[in-house]
This record gives C-alpha cells, structure tokens and sequence, in this order.
C-alpha cells in the first residue's frame, strides 16, 4: 500500500506565515486609530469597546458596505493604498446621517492567495481612514481562500458601529416644507457607479494619462472617497439641520428622498448641479443622458444638509471656514403625486 505525501495547509493553498506577517505589519496602523474607549488590543477574539459615561441614552447605529467594483480598477491599476480609505468612508458616512459619531470600525478582506504588500498597503488605507473619521479600527478578518479568486483579485467589506444621544437622533421627523437643501462637494464619483465608469473607461481606450480639470483621469477616477464625519459632527453641535443624506448608489435622485417625511418631496435646480470634470468627461465619453447621470453618480455632490432657509447663511459661513465646498441645490415641496423628486 502507498503511503500518501503528507499534505500541509500551505500545500493547500493557504501560508499561515504570511498571515502573521500581515498581522504584525499592521499593528502599528491599527494601534494609531485607537480610543481611550478601546479595551484590549489586536488579536483577541473580539473587540472590546467601553460605552460607559460617553453618552446618558445611547442609540447605536450600525453600517456595513463594501465599494463596488472601483475594486476591479484599483486592481487593475494595480493602485491598493486607498481603496480602504473608500471603505470606510462608505460606512461611516452612512451613520453620520442619522447624527450618529462612528466609534469602531471592522473590516474584512478575503483573497485567494495573500500578498503581503497588497494587503498591508489596503489596510494601511483603512487606518488612515478610521483616523480621517475619528474612530478606531478595532478588528477585522484577514481569509485566504484558494479557488475562491482570481489570482491577484480580493474582495473587500467593512462593518461600522456609531453612537447617538436619543434626543439627537436625526431620522427626519424635523424636516418641513421650504426647507434648504445644502450640497457638500464630492471629491469625485466616491465609491457608486464604476461598473458603469469602467465600461465608459475602457471603450474610450483607457486614457489613464488624459487631463481632466488639471488632473489626470486616472486619479480624479481613484480619488478616496471624502470622509464627512468630522466637519459634520461640529456643524450637529452648532446648528439645528433637519436631516442629511450620504449620496452613494441611486445618485441625488434616489439618496436624498431616504429622509424626507411622506407627503413631502424635492424641487432640485439642475442648473445647481454644475457637473465637476471627471463626470463631465463621463457623460460625454460615454452619452450619458442627464437623468442616468442624476441617478447613478453623486454629481459633484457626495453629503447633503436638510435645514430652515433661515440657518442657511450661519452653516454655510462654518462650511467655507473648515474648507468645504458647497452650494444649495434645491428645496423641500409638497408632493404631487406619486412624483416625489423633480429636478429641473
């Protein structure tokens, strides 16, 4: 009888080695988000967060998303050092709408083979997006799945936890007809669209190098997604808004609605949406009709603020102080009918 080959798990597919060397090289970048809420350190089986004396009712509210397939072109492109800042402001943006602060921040990353430097350089991104945010990166799960991949190919989650007072919580019960929509800009088309964006990029040959508003398409492509939290959470302290909106998949047509009261709907100036380069270049490249466009990118505008036309002057006075380009592109109707967004 033949004796079989011993078989070790890196036989398999899967180098145990190269997973603690992840662990190891990124424990530096997770120690610099941490709190002083963070119990414990990384590599316990779960994440301890202390919650006590923060807050006198606390609402939690949770987020999870990934960032499409603008994971495909960061592989393609072969550039991994901000896909995670992506990831996290995806999430954390979202639980900022309810006027929630994110405290902890999880994330996954699965491949079929780990690259070390590849998955050093994705995390180091994450960090550094739980630093722009405020909140720790407090664990998160490294798998190495042969098979499961393409060689070079991974996939990316994260799972983000904020905090609320009660009495805070924005869920849109304030917002009232005449009210203000206040655009913050994006930083580009964040984290939505881009199996639309490639297919335009690619049948346009790929023009990685061609300048788009003093940039080169390529980057304004890659651009992180911009993290609001921090801005945000001052403008909360200092202002009375009504209600916000992450702009991500569904464009400004379909994000913006999310929070307004039924029997209400929105009045958006189209001529208030003055298309930034990168999205300008995508709608002529590819012959994207208007309406497309409203409903599958941000347009230029990645947060939106609901509040009283007479709040408009003081928040966006604080708005050009910390820098933040913005405008206001529409209002709060009555609804007529079954048509609850007119932008025109």
């Amino acid at each position: 009888m033949t004796t079989p080959t011993p078989l070790t798990y890196r036989d398999a597919g899967v180098d145990i080695d190269a997973g603690n060397e992840v662990v190891e090289r990124i424990k530096p970048l997770v120690k610099r988000t941490f709190r002083p809420e963070v119990m414990g350190g990384l590599g316990g089986f779960g994440a301890l967060f202390n919650l006590s004396g923060k807050y006198r009712e606390p609402v939690l509210v949770s987020g999870t998303d990934g960032v499409g397939t603008k994971l495909k072109l960061a592989q393609q492109l072969n550039r991994h050092d901000t896909i995670g800042i992506d990831l996290v402001a995806m999430c954390v943006n979202d639980v900022l709408v309810q006027g929630a602060e994110p405290l902890f921040f999880l994330d996954y990353f699965a491949t079929g083979k780990l690259h070390v430097d590849t998955t050093v350089s994705v995390v180091s991104g994450i960090a550094r997006g739980c630093e722009l945010a405020g909140c720790a990166l407090i664990g998160g799960e490294t798998a190495e799945m042969p098979d499961m991949y393409p060689p070079g190919e991974y996939d990316l989650a994260g799972f983000t936890v904020g905090a609320v007072e009660k009495s805070q919580l924005l869920d849109g019960a304030k917002v009232r007809e005449g009210d203000v929509l206040l655009g913050i800009a994006s930083s580009g088309p964040h984290s939505n669209g881009y199996s639309l964006v490639r297919r335009i990029y690619d049948r346009a040959g790929r023009p990685a190098e061609l300048d788009v508003g003093g940039v080169k398409l390529v980057d304004a492509l890659m651009a992180p997604t911009e993290i609001y939290v921090k801005p945000v959470l001052e403008l909360l302290r200092a202002h009375d808004l009504h209600a916000m909106a992450h702009i991500t998949g569904g464009g400004l047509t379909e994000n913006i609605i999310r929070v307004i009261p039924d029997g209400l709907g929105l009045d958006i100036e189209a001529s208030a949406i003055v298309l930034p380069p990168v999205f300008d270049w995508l709608q002529r490249e590819g012959a994207v009709p208007a309406p497309e466009m409203w409903r599958t990118f941000n347009c230029g505008v990645g947060f939106v603020l609901v509040l009283a036309p007479g709040d408009v002057a003081a928040v966006s006075a604080d708005l050009a102080r910390r820098g933040l380009a913005h405008r206001a592109i529409g209002q709060v109707v009555k609804a007529t009918g079954e048509e609850r967004v007119r932008i025109g």
